[in-house]
């Protein structure tokens, strides 16, 4: 099994390059507000415990159904233990012979901004389609955590960090199974 860590700042585009990867692999995803959306519906309010609860049951589930492998993306604020959640998942994954690939997107502020409001995203993600509020939030996140490794951090073979400003979410894609043989 393969778990591919799809990682990167707010409207980087992580769930549209996992799209575009799971055109072209035998991958699925579960982009982050897979598991956010639904939480937020219930309970009109974001719960953390309850999003948490809801991923362990998905990856544990996954973990055991013998699939080709999963993507999986996640806003990491590396300067708030977020690498540790990380960790945890894999933890999940190891006793089933799970190879791990990390992918680290990135775009300036200003890119990101105009991604926030692109159709994809505010489909799949109703709690961004208040667009003031979720530029907002983007920029309190850019000012609050760093959500950009430093150079070497991330010391994994598997691990690869592209500047996606001025790729296509099919050329991000196409480049990561290339990378990783997916």
């Amino acid at each position: 099994m393969k778990l591919v860590f799809i990682i990167g700042n707010a409207a980087v585009g992580k769930m549209s390059v996992g799209q575009e990867l799971t055109k072209i692999t035998d991958l699925r995803l579960f982009h982050n507000h897979m598991s956010i959306e639904p939480i937020l519906e219930i309970f009109g309010e974001f719960n953390g415990a309850a999003i948490k609860r809801f991923r362990e049951i998905v990856f544990e589930e996954f973990a055991k159904s013998g699939k080709y492998g999963l993507i999986f993306t996640y806003m990491c604020a590396f300067d708030h233990q977020d690498w540790d959640y990380i960790e945890h998942i894999k933890s999940i994954f190891e006793p089933y012979n799970t190879e791990f690939y990390y992918v680290e997107l990135v775009a300036p502020q200003r890119v990101r901004l105009e991604r926030n409001g692109s159709k994809n995203r505010l489909k799949n993600k109703p709690s961004k389609r208040n667009i003031e509020l979720s530029n907002k939030r983007l920029i309190g996140d850019d000012s609050n955590y760093r959500i950009e490794s430093y150079d070497g951090e991330i010391p994994y073979d598997n691990y690869i960090k592209i500047d996606n400003t001025t790729l296509s979410a099919e050329e991000t894609a196409k480049m990561i199974k290339e990378r990783f043989n997916l």
